[in-house]
């Protein structure tokens, strides 16, 4: 079977529409023949080397396990990884209203070791050596490799005002990595009082999940009503207006959760305050100080500081690693491919396109090993499903296509639910459920 249809499949099935027909296979077999044949490591093939993947999230363990599936017993998939695993970020809004448990986003490597036969090291990369063809790990190993694939998410800034990111830990989590701080801030918005206000900030786009900021202000305003009367959650957004779904979150803000959320755009954070939960900003040439009962600063983001180490964070603003999109090759150091969200494309940087650009970049290494041509017109693929209360969402799906022009991703179609309603929300748990197992089962 063709891998370019294959990843077509698979992010229609993401996105919940898994129903295809029989007739996107090239041999004629029913969907089901051809997925249980494919979700085997082919025992032979004409394509060798070993491929060293940093970091275990969506991109890194998709990455992995198509390596395997499609170039063979012969590539060595070699996957580091400091945790013994994954927990989503994927749905860990719902954790804040208290529908989720952490626990229940944890995904861990088992399968990827025992069907797909991926080598997992639990370590941390020090140092990557190009020239050699060598990462260093902390115990003081050095694994090589024929191919290295970085994907190592994000790291995040400190504000104004702070010293150490112990801050984001103990006093005002970001909760834009799942784990600890995501327990936090639900404990956090448990204790406070009836009455009290929570802030949420939003640093300027690029950052991870467009619409997650929103999504989470939502649900905290849906809980708000319910448990804390008189409370509300203030949003000092430093874009110049929502950045994605518009029209769905401005109704949300305005009808949906009327006088519960006060959303306030072109907001420059210039002070914040960890030990008494207080934030400064500038709007519009006013300078205003607020505090809250909760704050939520999610911070800017960058790539890790190994990838700046590595001399390979050369986007315009110097945060995050360019690639060619055929390949996610870095377009400054050969062999090393970047993949999710340390990558900059013109895709957003959210879980379902690392999925995808994961697969992408399977395609073009087992090219690459084979001595063949990359695929000139790759087509990735984004969907998203937004909760707003408890009960209802939303949904945005975008297409992308290869433009040989500008060597560049572009948006070629773009849908997005023009209601709210349980149907969506339905559909979101089937959404984040396949999505889930196409990465880690």
């Amino acid at each position: 079977m063709d891998r370019r249809k294959f990843i077509g499949l698979m992010a229609a099935s993401g996105a919940g529409f898994l129903a295809a027909s029989p007739r996107i296979w090239a041999d004629g077999n029913s969907v089901s023949d051809a997925l249980s044949a494919l979700f085997t490591v082919p025992a032979s093939t004409d394509v060798s080397g070993h491929v060293v993947i940093v970091g275990g999230g969506m991109a890194g363990a998709t990455l992995a396990k198509y390596l395997r599936l499609w170039g063979g017993t012969g590539v060595k998939v070699t996957l580091v990884e400091k945790s013994t695993a994954y927990t989503s970020n994927i749905m860990s809004n719902l954790v804040l209203n208290g529908q989720r448990v952490l626990a229940g986003l944890d995904y861990t490597y088992s399968t990827l070791t025992s069907q797909y036969g991926v080598t997992l090291v639990n370590g941390t990369v020090t140092g990557i050596n190009a020239g050699m063809k060598t990462v260093a790990l902390a115990d003081g190993r050095n694994v090589s490799y024929d191919r290295l694939v970085l994907a190592p998410g994000l790291e995040f800034d400190l504000l104004p005002g702070m010293t150490s990111l112990a801050e984001y830990d103990t006093a005002i989590p970001h909760a834009w990595k799942a784990g600890p701080q995501t327990q936090l801030l639900r404990d956090q918005l448990v204790a406070m009082p009836a009455g009290g206000n929570v802030i949420v900030t939003i640093p300027k786009a690029p950052y991870r999940c467009p619409p997650g900021p929103y999504e989470r202000v939502c649900i905290i305003a849906d809980w708000l009503k319910a448990n804390k009367p008189g409370s509300k959650v203030i949003v000092l957004d430093a874009n110049a207006d929502i950045v994605v779904e518009r029209d769905n979150f401005l109704l949300a803000f305005n009808q949906t959760h009327s006088g519960i959320v006060d959303y306030r755009p072109n907001c420059v954070l210039t002070q914040v305050g960890s030990s008494n939960r207080s934030v400064t900003y500038t709007s519009n040439g006013a300078n205003i100080q607020l505090s809250a009962a909760v704050l939520n600063p999610i911070p800017p983001q960058k790539a890790p500081q190994l990838l700046a180490d590595a001399g390979l964070l050369n986007s315009p603003d110097g945060r995050f690693a360019a690639v060619n999109v055929l390949s996610y090759e870095s377009t400054i150091v050969a062999g090393i491919h970047i993949i999710g969200d340390a990558s900059h494309t013109t895709q957003p940087k959210a879980g379902h396109v690392a999925n995808q650009q994961a697969k992408v970049c399977a395609d073009a290494i087992v090219r690459l090993l084979g001595g063949k041509a990359l695929d000139p017109t790759p087509v990735t693929n984004s969907a998203c499903y937004s909760p707003i209360t408890a009960s209802t969402a939303t949904f945005l799906s975008a297409v992308y296509q290869y433009d040989a022009v500008t060597a560049t991703m572009k948006l070629s179609k773009l849908g997005a639910s023009s209601s709210t309603n349980n149907e969506h929300y339905r559909d979101m748990q089937t959404w984040f459920a396949t999505l889930m197992k196409d990465s880690f089962a």
